[in-house]
């Protein structure tokens, strides 16, 4: 059934993108790739590119804010039952590495468990405004980047991907250490003003 949703659902192009994100982001997995679906329409309207790519952000960013409020409804009930020591371990951890843990997924396509961290940025309390400025950051870099992908290749941007694919999943990596040496930085420049 959720196939025979999300084939209609294409055939409205950004329309249809901006629900298949939206119910993809929420929590429910979609039959359909939306990074292909992006790129597709892109190649077959380029004129349409940059509102598939927008109605991506749009349909995502309404549909992790849906899964965040509903993590952090949800965690009140639950944080009371963990261990003092276990929530400030875990609290650090994310305050330290949450943002980027948030953005990395969100900005690639590589299959990264984005629904774990937002809701563990709920269960921590991650303020709503700064939640919702990484998601529209990460996946405005991911779908704008496979919109121009798609205007720019066109068909030929299935084989492209395949093709580079290790040099995606490379620049992946240097773009995380690289923001990870950023974040590490930051931190000691902020050890040292104590």
């Amino acid at each position: 059934m959720l196939a025979k949703l999300t084939a209609a659902l294409i055939a409205y192009g950004p329309l249809g993108i901006l629900v298949l994100a939206f119910i993809d982001s929420a929590g429910i997995p979609v039959a359909s790739g939306m990074d292909a679906l992006v790129i597709l329409v892109a190649a077959k309207a380029p004129s349409r590119a940059l509102l598939a790519a927008s109605m991506g952000v749009l349909g995502s960013l309404i549909g992790n804010v849906v899964l965040f409020v509903a993590a952090r409804t949800g965690a009140r009930r639950f944080v009371k039952d963990a261990q003092p020591g276990d929530k400030q371990r875990f609290r650090k951890w994310f305050e330290r590495y949450g943002l980027l843990t948030i953005f990395i997924p969100c900005m690639l396509p590589v299959p990264l468990p984005l629904k774990v961290f937002v809701i563990s940025a709920a269960a921590i309390g991650t303020p709503l405004r700064t939640f919702v400025l990484v998601i529209l950051l990460g996946r405005a870099i991911r779908y704008g980047g496979e919109a121009y992908l798609g205007v720019v290749l066109g068909e030929g941007s299935g084989p492209y991907l395949r093709a580079h694919t290790g040099h995606l999943v490379g620049g992946a990596v240097a773009l995380f250490a690289a923001l990870y040496a950023l974040l590490m930085l930051t931190e000691r420049r902020r050890r040292r003003a104590i």
